[in-house]
């Protein structure tokens, strides 16, 4: 859902338990200010329409975007709407090169394996999704945590 003021909030939905009995209700979460995405309407639709064009990406996280498989990330929509991508070695140095980009930096820390996507790569799904299909190859490869 957004907002009047163009950010995206995502309801939080009740979880339940299922039980031989049938289900079972485990409770609520509440809807305090940090359960609420600040990330910009716009960068949002462009990376659900990147996540939706590889259909067995599944995306994860209400309020901080992200894909995993076996436990490891590989993409990451941050609060600002910059997408960090993780690729494999040679795949992410053609990358910084071509893209004149950096790598990914979150919460102060630069992760490594990370690229920083331009936003100009966001807006074209169709460019990205290549990348997006490297990505998820490459966590299948990585021991599951």
């Amino acid at each position: 859902m957004v907002n009047a003021s163009g950010v995206v909030e995502r309801e939080c939905r009740a979880k339940y338990l299922r039980s031989a009995a049938g289900e079972e209700f485990l409770g609520r979460c509440a809807m305090s200010g940090k359960n609420k995405s600040k990330i910009p309407a716009e960068k949002m639709e462009l990376y659900e329409k990147l996540i939706a064009s590889v259909p067995k990406i599944e995306q994860k996280g209400a309020v901080h975007p992200y894909t995993s498989l076996n436990g490891h990330m590989f993409t990451y929509l941050d609060q600002n709407g910059t997408l960090g991508m993780r690729l494999p070695e040679e795949e992410r140095k053609a990358f910084l090169k071509k893209y004149k980009t950096r790598l990914f930096e979150s919460y102060g820390v630069v992760k490594k394996d990370w690229v920083t996507v331009p936003e100009t790569l966001l807006a074209n799904t169709k460019e990205l999704k290549k990348y997006l299909e490297i990505s998820f190859a490459h966590v299948q490869t990585l021991k599951p945590k």
